[in-house]
């Protein structure tokens, strides 16, 4: 049985973290139902059969402007679980769909909130984007190197990791709230939240002095065995000894163990020499070259792979982390259970399961066809 067998979730579609999320709790077993715009979101949102954001869900087209659109969303919303939804702060709310309507039709539902900035404060209903709220948390500072400007990873560490993943864990967390209360709630999740309460492992190392303020002077953003290297064909390594005894290895697998420039890994003012002399090193042979020196030792040590070439990985392809399904790479779902893993659920097209949705609302074929007839249902 999937992890999440048995729950629904009612997601309307959006852009970024909100879809991630929907995608996350589908790819562990949730009934989530996309709610979209008949005629589409523009290019940001309607990537069609490219939205892997949206594999697993089922999809109804709904114009949710018109009292009848959204009377029918309320019927949908009625038997979920939870609610996603990512508008700005009082969207929802002029749409007829904000929480309190919700939750009088269903005092279960955990109604959960995403955006960047959060739900109230100055710049609630301010436009911004990942680098933006990252930048404003604090999480953004350490990012790059000492001498160039901070760089906000394309990964979109904020939306994701700050923003979907901690809407995920708050829907879950009220869901089993309501289970035992019959009482469901509201999640604010917003980006700068979540970005923020990631920094606080580097906030325990800057209370014990082993994190400086200024960049580049840190055990992860400083030291030669902590970086990234570009190699010979051009192509890029890292190291990441930290610890003594596997710094001692890499120094070893190196032929660097007898330098007494080496000999104090932790005395900052020999990390630029030793940098420099590292990416000397490293720049005389291939990626292949120092895999083949280095690779599955405790020396802490991986090669910078493009998702195709991660894909065919041994370590990656033996755990089938990446599979290739409609013509597209994709990571498959994460994280597992007993050594178990679900299989990616196609991407609907948009309406697919337009009539199953609405007759598991109660809907009636006739109901169902006249709201097809009038282009309340795309």
């Amino acid at each position: 049985m999937s992890a999440l067998a048995g729950v629904t979730v009612v997601e309307v579609a959006g852009i970024g973290p909100g879809p991630f999320c929907g995608m996350l709790l589908a790819d562990l077993g949730a009934e989530v139902t996309l709610i979209e715009r008949p005629e589409g979101g523009g290019a940001v949102t309607d990537a069609g059969a490219a939205a892997i954001f949206h594999r697993g869900k089922r999809s109804i087209a709904l114009d949710l402007k018109s009292d009848r659109g959204r009377e029918t969303a309320l019927r949908v919303i009625e038997r979920a679980d939870g609610l996603i939804e990512g508008m700005r702060p009082g969207v929802m709310e002029r749409l007829g769909l904000g929480p309190d309507v919700c939750l009088a039709r269903n005092p279960r539902l955990v109604y959960g909130r995403m955006t960047g900035w959060g739900q109230d404060g100055p710049l609630a209903r301010a436009a911004g984007h990942d680098n933006n709220y990252l930048a404003l948390s604090g999480a953004l500072w350490y990012a790059g190197n000492a001498s160039d400007a901070p760089v906000a990873p394309p990964t979109l560490l904020g939306d994701l990791g700050g923003g979907a993943l901690y809407l995920a864990v708050g829907l879950l967390a009220g869901m089993l709230s309501a289970r035992a209360t019959g009482k469901g709630t509201v999640v604010d999740a917003a980006v700068v939240d979540g970005s923020a309460h990631l920094m606080n492992l580097l906030l325990a190392f800057r209370a014990t002095g082993q994190f400086s303020m200024e960049r580049g002077r840190s055990l992860l953003d400083g030291p030669h065995w902590f970086a990234t290297y570009r190699c010979a064909d051009g192509k890029f390594i890292t190291v990441g000894a930290l610890e003594p005894r596997f710094y001692a290895l890499l120094l070893k697998k190196l032929g660097l163990d007898a330098d007494p420039q080496f000999a104090d890994g932790y005395d900052a003012s020999r990390w630029p020499e030793s940098r420099r002399r590292f990416g000397a090193m490293f720049a005389t042979r291939t990626r292949g070259a120092w895999c083949e020196l280095l690779e599955g030792t405790d020396a802490c040590f991986a090669p910078v792979l493009t998702p195709e070439e991660a894909a065919r990985h041994p370590h990656i392809a033996a755990r089938a982390i990446y599979s290739e399904r409609d013509g597209m790479l994709q990571a498959n779902p994460a994280p597992r259970f007993s050594g178990a893993r679900e299989a990616p659920g196609p991407v609907p097209r948009r309406g697919e399961h337009a009539d199953e949705i609405l007759r598991a609302a109660g809907l009636s074929a006739i109901e169902i066809e006249a709201l097809r007839a009038d282009g309340i249902v795309g």
